[in-house]
C-alpha cells in the first residue's frame, strides 16, 4: 500500500461538477477550513512534498484536485471552506460544487476532515459532518500539532474525542 501512495500522481482539476473525472473506482477526499493543512496532509501521506501545492495564504486550493494512487484509487484535495480572500460568488460556487461532489459522487467512499488543532472542530466542520451523515467513512485529522506544547496537544485531542463521541 505504501508504494501506491508514493507513486501518486496528479490527474486533473475540476472547477465544477461537469468537469469531474468519470464516477468510477474509489476516492477519499480531504476537506476542511481554508489553510487547515489538507494539501500538506496529502503530501505527507504520499511522501511527495510537491504533489499538492501549499501556501500560507488561505484559499490557495480553488479547484477539486484528483490524484491517482493506481488505476482505481484516488485522493481528492478539495477547496477549503470558511475564510479565504475570494469573492462571494466564488465562495458560493465552491459551496455548491463541494456539496454536490460530497453528496452525489458514488465513487467517494471516505472523507477526511482536516482540522487545525489550534482552532478545534468548528461550526463549519460540524455542518459537514452532519451533511455527509453515515453516507461516508469519516475521519477527523488534527493538524498543526507542532505549533502547540505536548500538554496542549493532549488536551485538544481529548476534547475532540469527547466532542466526537457525542455524535
Amino acid at each position: 500500500m505504501a508504494i501506491a501512495f508514493q507513486q501518486a500522481r496528479f490527474v486533473t482539476s475540476a472547477f465544477d461538477l461537469s468537469q469531474l473525472l468519470p464516477d468510477v473506482g474509489l476516492e477519499v477526499a480531504f476537506a476542511g477550513r481554508s489553510n487547515s493543512g489538507k494539501s500538506t496532509a496529502i503530501n505527507c501521506l504520499t511522501r511527495q512534498k510537491g504533489l499538492c501545492k501549499t501556501s500560507k495564504t488561505p484559499g490557495r486550493t480553488q479547484l477539486i484536485n484528483f490524484f491517482a494512487l493506481d488505476e482505481t484509487r484516488k485522493l481528492v484535495d478539495l477547496p477549503g471552506y470558511g475564510f479565504a480572500k475570494v469573492s462571494k460568488e466564488l465562495r458560493s460556487h465552491w459551496g455548491r460544487a463541494l456539496s454536490g461532489y460530497l453528496l452525489q459522487r458514488d465513487s467517494l467512499k471516505g472523507l477526511v476532515i482536516v482540522v487545525d488543532i489550534r482552532r478545534g472542530i468548528g461550526t463549519l466542520d460540524w455542518d459537514l459532518i452532519e451533511m455527509v451523515g453515515s453516507k461516508l467513512a469519516l475521519h477527523i485529522l488534527l493538524t498543526k500539532s507542532d505549533k502547540l506544547s505536548r500538554s496542549a496537544v493532549k488536551a485538544e485531542v481529548l476534547k475532540a474525542r469527547d466532542q466526537l463521541s457525542q455524535v
